[in-house]
C-alpha cells in the first residue's frame, strides 16, 4: 500500500543545490550584465512584444487580431537575427545570445520563435532559468 509520506515526497519539487549559481554552467555571470535574466522580466518582454503585435494587427486589418501571430514571428525573427533582442527585451534591457551550437542566429530565432508559440516550452525551465525554446535554440536571455 502507498504511504502518504510517499505521495508527499515529490511536492517539494526537484532537489537543488543550494551553492549553484543560474547560468554558471552556461558560462554566464552569476550576477549584472551578460547574466540570466529572471522569468518576470521575460515574461513582461514577451508580453509587450505580443501588445505591440496586436495593436499593429489592430491597427493594419481595421480591428482585427488576425495577424498577430504572423507578425509576432516576423518581428521576432528579424530583430533576435539583426540586434539580438525583440523589441520587448529592448524596453527591458535584456537580450538573446548564443551559449550552444555553432547555428546562425536567423535559425536560432526560428527555431526559438516556432516553440515559444507553442506555449508549452515557454512554460518548462530548467535550473539555469532557460525554457525548454531556448534550450533547444541554444541561445539564453541575458541582462543587457
Amino acid at each position: 500500500m502507498i504511504d502518504r509520506e510517499d505521495l508527499g515526497s515529490w511536492i517539494g519539487g526537484a532537489p537543488t543545490e543550494p551553492d549553484y549559481v543560474p547560468g554558471s554552467r552556461l558560462g554566464l555571470p552569476a550576477e549584472g550584465p551578460g547574466s540570466v535574466a529572471s522569468v518576470p522580466r521575460r515574461f513582461v518582454a514577451y508580453l509587450v512584444d505580443w501588445l505591440l503585435c496586436a495593436g499593429a494587427s489592430w491597427i493594419a486589418t481595421g480591428g482585427s487580431l488576425q495577424l498577430v501571430w504572423p507578425l509576432f514571428v516576423l518581428v521576432s525573427v528579424v530583430m533576435l537575427s539583426l540586434v539580438g533582442a525583440t523589441f520587448g527585451q529592448l524596453a527591458l534591457r535584456l537580450r538573446t545570445v548564443p551559449v550552444a551550437r555553432r547555428w546562425p542566429m536567423p535559425l536560432r530565432a526560428l527555431v526559438r520563435t516556432g516553440l515559444l508559440l507553442l506555449l508549452l516550452p515557454a512554460l518548462v525551465f530548467d535550473r539555469d532559468r532557460q525554457p525548454l525554446q531556448d534550450v533547444l535554440a541554444g541561445t539564453a536571455v541575458v541582462r543587457a
